[in-house]
């Protein structure tokens, strides 16, 4: 249901047009939510049974998800026939800059994975998620930005004067901070719509603000069309004291290629996902006077401005952030290694 979800969903379906696969896949749940306790319990033992059925072992085992790197262990069973990849996002690798019992025991199992697999690489979707996968020891192959399927969507450069904000409300994404900061400094008429999951009790507190609009997940067309009509769309994304950060920023490339304006936070992996001046506009984490002027000043855009912006930003994220992009570049690790 977010980035890391979609990543292995299309990467999979891409790389079938290159070679065979056998993938093995635990869904999320329909509202958006993460599986189960007990569906992520049973998956290493629905890998193993699959690994078993399988007559011959595979080139290239990939693991989605470096918090899984256990699953690694099977290319054992294939003496040195397989290879090991796997992918970093975010917070599977930035959990142990949380600190405590919990941040410390996840850092010492990243870094005894990185003992137990010294050969393998891994695929990071930003230059900041690769410097926290070289931090537990393990080795980048490669930085893959993520893709978009969203398919461009003719612009006329018009707007609903409201700002949009899609995405898991948890606080680094910084919704409150920017509902608490920011919001109060922008003209009255101007509102914030909010699409997404409430993963966070207190973040979701902001929704019952006089001004904030509480759209509910969308998906697929209506959310494209909620990126289009925005006024922007945002990523406010702030520090935050456990130490988690954005691994990438899909709604970043997604908001533009629908002809949305983006304006995200110039921190963590948002500065890969979007092209400063070009596919949205980086600002400065954490200063809610440059919000604001910022905003002010979209808000003042001619019509024909905005959809000359709005229409180069989607050619560019056509050229640069694809998932058959994505699925070669991947490729070409496979081939390497």
């Amino acid at each position: 249901m977010g980035g890391m979800e979609t990543y292995a969903k299309r990467l999979t379906e891409e790389l079938a047009a290159f070679l065979s696969l056998e993938v093995v896949a635990l869904r999320g749940r329909d509202d958006g939510r993460p599986p189960s306790i007990q569906a992520l319990l049973l998956f290493p033992f629905q890998v193993l049974r699959r690994w078993l059925a399988l007559k011959q072992a595979p080139k290239i085992l990939h693991i989605g998800d470096m918090a899984i790197w256990p699953i690694g262990m099977l290319a054992w069973l294939a003496r040195g026939r397989t290879k090991v990849i796997l992918s970093a996002h975010g917070t599977d690798v930035s959990f142990p800059r949380r600190g405590g019992l919990k941040g410390s025991l996840y850092g010492a199992y990243l870094r005894f994975g990185a003992s137990v697999f010294p050969n393998a690489r891994v695929l990071a979707n930003s230059q900041a998620t690769a410097a926290a996968v070289n931090a537990a020891g393990w080795k980048v192959g490669a930085v893959i930005p993520l893709g978009t399927d969203a398919a461009a969507q003719s612009v006329e450069g018009t707007h609903n004067g409201r700002i949009l904000f899609a995405g898991r409300l948890v606080p680094l994404k910084g919704c409150s901070w920017f509902v608490e900061n920011v919001l109060p400094l922008l003209p009255p008429e101007i509102e914030l719509d909010v699409a997404g999951t409430i993963w966070d009790a207190q973040e979701g507190q902001i929704l019952s603000q006089p001004r904030v609009n509480y759209l509910g997940y969308l998906k697929g067309p209506a959310l494209a069309e909620a990126y289009r009509s925005a006024l922007c769309v945002i990523l406010p994304n702030v520090a935050v004291a456990n130490g988690q950060f954005e691994g990438f920023g899909l709604v970043a490339i997604e908001a533009a290629a629908a002809g949305g304006v983006v304006l995200a936070s110039n921190r963590d992996g948002l500065v890969d996902a979007v092209i400063d001046g070009r596919t949205g506009i980086l600002l400065p984490s954490g200063e809610p006077e440059s919000w604001r002027d910022q905003i002010i000043s979209l808000q003042n855009w001619r019509r024909e401005e905005r959809a000359e912006f709005a229409k180069e930003s989607q050619k560019l994220i056509g050229l640069e952030f694809t998932w058959k992009r994505v699925a070669t570049d991947t490729m070409k690790i496979y081939n390497a290694t």
